[in-house]
């Protein structure tokens, strides 16, 4: 679990983030959603330490994180997986190594327990035989899940995915959902993602909160969301004309 107590962020005296509590569960997709320009990515820097809260504590399980050193800082990331939007892969390297990268910067594992780790990380995202591949050979579904393979190389107890489904066609999208999911809870890691898609919110959200304009505007689940009685968060879920016209016909049945 990572809780973020009171967690407040400025910046040149503008203040992006308000006292914002809230508890991404462990085992489940906890999702942080808004409109752009909300503050969601600024909560998520804060929670990994990319930018530092003027306010507020953050808690990874029972662990302050924001009192902790540099070096105890570094203990804790190597416990994240990160998923980042265009997946971020090495260009110059193959698949393989782009999913060994951190196993060789951050183990003393052998090139043999290397070699497995990588084996069995490709297989667990269905891209067996594409070792040596390069990214360009790759679709972007495929580096989408090149990007998680070398997320959970090192056996993450937390995961930060960043608009995952960024560029992605529908059906590719449900695919990548679906694998964030069943990793998430086969291996009971605490997930957190970032993302605009409401196909996402709806297929995954085991967790979600809504950011708007800084603060923590509502809370709940995919099935809660639909009919939260929340102005704001009904004005983005119903957004398009075509999701006015899905509530209008519900709320005549």
């Amino acid at each position: 679990m990572i809780e973020v107590r009171q967690l407040s962020k400025s910046f040149n005296g503008q203040q992006i983030l308000f006292d914002i509590d809230h508890q991404f569960e462990k085992g489940k997709v906890n999702l942080i959603i808004g409109q752009s320009g909300q503050g969601k990515s600024v909560l998520a820097k804060c929670m990994v330490g990319l930018y530092e809260p003027d306010g507020g504590q953050i808690y990874f399980d029972d662990r302050n994180f924001t009192n902790m050193d540099r070096h105890e800082r570094s203990l804790i990331r190597q416990e994240i997986g990160m998923l980042f939007q265009g997946a971020a892969l090495f260009d110059s390297m193959t698949v393989e190594q782009n999913v060994m990268f951190p196993l060789q910067m951050f183990t003393q594992m052998t090139k043999a327990e290397i070699q497995k780790r990588t084996d069995y990380c490709l297989e667990r995202v269905n891209l067996e035989g594409s070792n040596l591949l390069m990214p360009s050979q790759c679709s972007g579904g495929m580096q989408k899940r090149v990007g998680i393979a070398r997320a959970i190389a090192m056996r993450p107890r937390y995961l930060f995915c960043d608009e995952p489904n960024s560029g992605l066609d529908p059906k590719t999208s449900i695919v990548i959902d679906n694998l964030i999911q069943d990793i998430t809870r086969e291996f009971e890691i605490t997930t957190v993602v970032i993302t605009h898609d409401m196909n996402s919110v709806m297929e995954i959200g085991d967790q979600i909160v809504f950011i708007h304009e800084g603060k923590k505007c509502w809370s709940g689940d995919r099935h809660s969301i639909i009919d939260s009685g929340n102005e704001e968060i009904e004005n983005f879920v119903y957004a398009s004309s075509f999701m006015k016209e899905i509530r209008s016909k519900l709320q005549k049945k």
